[in-house]
């Protein structure tokens, strides 16, 4: 590809984490969505430029909810339009651009928090076994059963964010896709690449590490 990087621009995306949509709720007009990826993968820098200008800030509010961190999230999002500009030929239209997209932000993110991991020498222990959580402790409480007032709490916000950090970069992914971007478990696994099983498995230890690390805080929802 030659002249200027079709993703590249200014970073006017905000970074949110309420701000989510779920991959598959997209309000653009199915065929002209086709008619811009058509457009790209014949080597129209424009068509994808203007792809890249409609689902920027939804794809940059997935990304920061994963790391945290808004230029973190901004090199991401660039990285992750490079590479969907250099595989735009690949994307068969078997779902919305939106969700074959977020699909490559997603790895892309997951690999950046992996390395991150392997350089603070953390680790989130994937093997932790059932006997060893209290049967009747609560999980992640849902948002719709959390009060209106909590949520807007910035110390519990906070709290919860940095406990959400603390997961390792797959627990991490199945509760943004799930509880932050309303993926469902067919949607989550094919973004993993993974069965069902693997991704209701990894939800239900991500959501139980939550609960440990946030019991005082769940007590008082």
């Amino acid at each position: 590809m030659s002249g200027k990087n079709p993703a590249a621009g200014s970073n006017e995306m905000s970074p949110g984490p309420s701000n989510s949509v779920p991959a598959e709720a997209d309000h653009t007009a199915p065929g002209d969505e086709l008619e811009l990826v058509a457009r790209a993968q014949r080597g129209d820098t424009a068509a994808f430029n203007e792809l890249v200008t409609r689902y920027r800030n939804r794809a940059f509010s997935m990304i920061y909810n994963m790391v945290r961190n808004e230029q973190d999230a901004w090199d991401i999002a660039q990285d992750g339009f490079v590479k969907a500009w250099r595989n735009i030929r690949r994307f068969r239209g078997q779902s919305s651009f939106f969700t074959w997209l977020y699909r490559i932000l997603m790895n892309i993110s997951i690999d950046a928090l992996r390395r991150k991991q392997i350089e603070s020498g953390t680790e989130f222990d994937d093997t932790v076994r059932l006997q060893e959580i209290e049967p009747a402790s609560a999980t992640t409480p849902q948002r719709e059963r959390e009060p209106a007032t909590r949520l807007n709490d910035k110390e519990i916000r906070t709290r919860i964010d940095a406990a959400i950090a603390r997961l390792s970069p797959d627990h991490r992914a199945v509760i943004v896709m799930r509880e932050l971007d309303g993926l469902d478990y067919q949607e989550i696994a094919d973004a993993m690449e993974c069965s069902i099983g693997t991704v209701m498995s990894r939800l239900f230890y991500a959501r139980k590490k939550l609960q440990t690390m946030l019991k005082d805080v769940y007590e008082t929802l």
